[in-house]
């Protein structure tokens, strides 16, 4: 939950970033977050009393892309 939630509250804070630095490293944090998310999702699959978390990996992995995404077209706008 925490780091899954955490992906967000940094994204918001990219939106006030300070320079284009600050809102990239910002998206990398998020970025760093939304890998951990993917660990722990992962971790659940092994579980057998935790509901399928097939859904949230799907989504988490497009979350992924699009941080991905941000990042390397902010990079490239420097």
């Amino acid at each position: 939950m925490k780091s899954g939630t955490s992906i967000g509250a940094n994204v918001r804070e990219a939106q006030n970033a300070e320079s284009k630095a600050d809102f990239i490293h910002k998206f990398k944090i998020a970025a760093k977050e939304c890998e951990e998310t993917i660990y722990w999702l992962e971790l659940c699959k092994f579980k057998n009393n935790l509901p399928d978390c097939t859904h949230l990996l799907d989504q988490i992995m497009h979350i992924k892309n699009i941080l991905n995404k941000i990042i390397i077209t902010s990079k490239a706008k420097i």
